[in-house]
């Protein structure tokens, strides 16, 4: 982990109050599937929590979603303009040598999956991508999954775009059979994830203060009944692990 000074070469709106920012950083290097960066926004206190979703040499791309008037704010800065991050942060996704994955996203929980299946394409891994999103205005990274080689399965829950239903009916629509999954999504999705399979890793999203272990914001219970940190044993844990 390292604090470094980020400059923003691109920042555009990609889907609805969906933008997707391009930094010029030396912490593109550093990252790795699955982790996140702090972001510093002038004027506000707490940094943000967002996954990296993709790398390549100096640039680290991140995408967000304006949720508050904090991402308000970053979806107006220009580029050119300069942010504080910290990072890479987290446990990411473990980069294995399964032979066939299947990757579920869902709406802001897919930008991490981009940079994870690219990793895994690499290792010769058959990769299926089944990505879920609310309506079709919300639909992003068709294009940068099909750039991989990899024809994603969407699916949204008004039947806009796509197959109608959540990412498991896109899986049972397509006969998709692989049993290692990689996933990450809004809470609901991860719990439906986790009680229809038993191999493979999700990846949580939590409210976080400091983003590396010590404020205890993001405190998960395990099966076992012990603690976990978000931030720093996750965000991503095997399947089972964390009570969701």
């Amino acid at each position: 982990m390292k604090q470094s000074n980020a400059e923003i070469l691109n920042n555009t709106p990609i889907a609805d109050s969906v933008y997707k920012m391009v930094l010029k950083t030396d912490l593109a290097a550093l990252a790795k599937p699955g982790q996140f960066v702090d972001v510093a926004l002038p004027g506000y206190f707490l940094r943000r929590p967002i996954s990296v979703s993709w790398v390549e040499e100096d640039r680290l791309t991140l995408l967000y979603k304006i949720m508050g008037n904090g991402t308000d704010k970053m979806s107006t800065m220009e580029p050119g303009t300069c942010l504080s991050l910290l990072g890479p942060l987290g446990t990411g996704f473990p980069i294995t040598d399964q032979k066939e994955v299947l990757i579920l996203g869902g709406g802001v929980g897919t930008p991490p999956m981009l940079y994870t299946a690219k990793a895994y394409l690499e290792k010769g891994a058959k990769v299926d991508v089944v990505l879920g999103f609310n309506s079709a205005g919300d639909v992003f990274y068709v294009d940068e999954f099909e750039h991989l080689g990899i024809s994603p399965v969407i699916c949204t829950m008004d039947g806009s775009a796509g197959i109608k239903g959540t990412v498991l009916d896109g899986v049972r629509a397509k006969g998709i059979e692989t049993d290692f999954v990689l996933s990450c999504g809004p809470l609901p999705m991860l719990r439906a994830v986790s009680n229809a399979y038993t191999k493979g890793y999700v990846s949580l999203e939590a409210r976080m203060g400091c983003g590396f272990g010590v404020c205890n914001g993001c405190v998960m219970t395990d099966r076992n009944g012990m603690q976990v940190r978000v931030c720093k044993n996750g965000p991503v844990f095997p399947i089972g692990k964390v009570v969701l």
